[in-house]
């Protein structure tokens, strides 16, 4: 069956696609009363609140879908500030034209995702537009964080180390190659990090700050945080993690790691002397076995990147649109 207006009614035809599809896979204690809004028990920490969109192309890629990445995306920022993600609601926007054959299992997917990630979807919302058979996804997360919690971008101190958990620039190649139809063995890295942070807060390290590395990449990201936090960091070109095959990308298209995409990557940073714990704690979990040191903070203002051939050069921010959009 293809997606038409009549099913953005709000009529007969959208209660027969709610039941169908969305009730099939997302359907849940709070969700199932169908009600205007989500009544939630009380939080047991400081309520933190997120929202993203998601319009990627292709909806499939290797490692993942669309729908994946609305739940891991939402769940990470989540993650980011310290919180426990507890809580998604999704729009969907369906243009006239797609069929049920695709939107089905992207359903699916971002059920098993919330699965993995162990959060509920409890609200969701569906419109249908003219179109030529699109989709595109909107979430909002909610979650708790202590409230000692200081986690924040502004937080980094001098001294600090900067890790990342895994390699870089992995779902920003899928989606371009599978843009320009290419065949390579890359997988997409999406994923829910949740479970790394909550593994590092557990044994009590004091971590400073977490940023997802997405739009934009590692660059990007360290220069927010440096001017958020008035310091200066240095990267080492020789411990970045990045896989052969983008490396090899990268240099055919003419694009560097750094401003790359990811979207099951994290920075984070704390005390250098609490480095080897938090590496040692991450590399024991599934997505991040690959996690390096990569950097240091100090004082200064910039980011800057400490060359394989000893040399040091400013780092800036992705300027322009990295295409194509990843997200």
């Amino acid at each position: 069956m293809n997606i038409e207006l009549r099913h953005g009614s709000g009529g007969e035809e959208t209660g027969k696609l709610i039941a169908s599809l969305f009730a099939k896979y997302l359907g849940n204690p709070i969700l199932d009363r169908m009600e205007d809004g989500a009544v939630l028990p009380p939080l047991s920490g400081v309520p933190v609140m997120t929202t993203d969109s998601f319009v990627v192309s292709p909806l499939f890629f290797p490692g993942g879908d669309i729908g994946r990445l609305s739940v891991c995306g939402t769940v990470n920022d989540l993650a980011s500030m310290g919180a426990r993600p507890l809580y998604l609601t999704a729009g969907f926007i369906l243009e006239t034209g797609l069929s049920t054959d695709v939107l089905e299992p992207i359903v699916r997917s971002m059920a098993e995702t919330a699965k993995e990630a162990g959060v509920t979807i409890v609200a969701g919302d569906t419109k249908v537009i003219e179109g030529k058979g699109g989709l595109y996804i909107n979430t909002a997360g909610l979650g708790d964080r202590a409230p000692a919690c200081e986690i924040s971008a502004g937080n980094l101190h001098d001294g600090d180390a900067i890790l990342v958990t895994g390699t870089l620039g992995d779902h920003h190649a899928v989606i371009l190659t599978e843009r320009m139809q290419m065949k390579t063995t890359l997988t997409s890295d999406c994923a829910p990090l949740n479970h790394l942070v909550e593994a590092l807060l557990a044994a009590k390290l004091p971590v400073h700050t977490i940023r997802d590395i997405t739009r934009g990449g590692l660059a990007t990201v360290a220069n927010e945080l440096a001017a958020a936090s008035g310091v200066s960091i240095t990267l080492s070109e020789e411990a970045l993690p990045v896989r052969e095959e983008v490396k090899a990308l990268s240099g055919i298209l003419g694009l560097d790691p750094l401003t790359m995409g990811n979207e099951g990557k994290m920075l984070i940073a704390l005390p250098a002397a609490e480095a080897e714990t938090a590496l040692r704690i991450l590399r024991a979990l599934p997505y991040g076995t690959e996690a390096e040191e990569i950097g240091r903070v100090s004082t200064g203002s910039g980011v800057h990147l400490e060359t394989l051939y000893g040399g040091r050069r400013r780092i800036l921010a992705l300027r322009g649109e990295g295409l194509p959009r990843i997200c």
